[in-house]
């Protein structure tokens, strides 16, 4: 069960796992309630939104938590990346109040990183869940450059390649992004470490 209804990382998620042993189900007839985020770590978040999951469905469950932290802001948005500008944030509002919170720094100062936390858990109540963790550094533009993926992708400035990460293809992100390195450390556990040639997550 991938407890998500994040349309952008149901995307991102899928493209990274294909050509691996890992497999994808949809079970949109199952509703599963949205979990309320109170930790104060994305590790706890994901956490309480893969055992939720598994709690409702009955099934091992993988979650996601993840966000942008910026240095001059002592990390924040964090946490409270999706909902940084308000309980009805939307991408666009998040970008704006982060370039605004931001306006006049120098680019030095603007350092950042996306960071994510892949939780996996057998059952509710798994006492031994699997935890990945990727981070992605940057730094955080002027303005919005690109049209390609989503939250706070159009601003996060990639100084090695001269792109915001709204500006890399599909593949090119996914070859190098938070979550496709945090994903990789779930994929390698299970393939490597218990050699098991495939599993299969559902996914609402």
């Amino acid at each position: 069960m991938l407890a998500t209804k994040n349309p952008g990382k149901i995307k991102e998620i899928t493209k990274i796992l294909q050509g691996t042993n890992i497999e994808l189900f949809s079970h949109k007839e199952i509703e599963i309630p949205e979990v309320e985020e109170t930790a104060m770590t994305f590790v706890e978040n994901a956490l309480l939104k893969a055992r939720s999951s598994s709690d409702v469905t009955g099934l091992p469950s993988i979650a996601d938590d993840s966000g942008i932290e910026v240095d001059y802001l002592n990390a924040q948005p964090g946490v409270r990346s999706a909902r940084y500008s308000g309980e009805n944030a939307t991408n666009e509002s998040n970008n704006k109040k982060l370039l605004q919170e931001l306006e006049g720094v120098s680019f030095k100062k603007r350092a950042a990183r996306y960071r994510c936390v892949i939780v996996f858990t057998r059952f509710k109540d798994d006492p031994f869940p699997l935890i990945s963790m990727g981070s992605w550094e940057g730094f955080i533009a002027e303005s919005p450059r690109g049209s390609n993926g989503f939250g706070y992708d159009p601003i996060f400035f990639l100084p090695n390649l001269g792109k915001t990460s709204a500006e890399l293809t599909d593949k090119e992100k996914n070859l190098i992004s938070h979550r496709a390195i945090a994903l990789k450390g779930i994929e390698n556990f299970f393939i490597k470490q218990h050699n098991y040639k495939k599993w299969n997550i559902k996914q609402i």
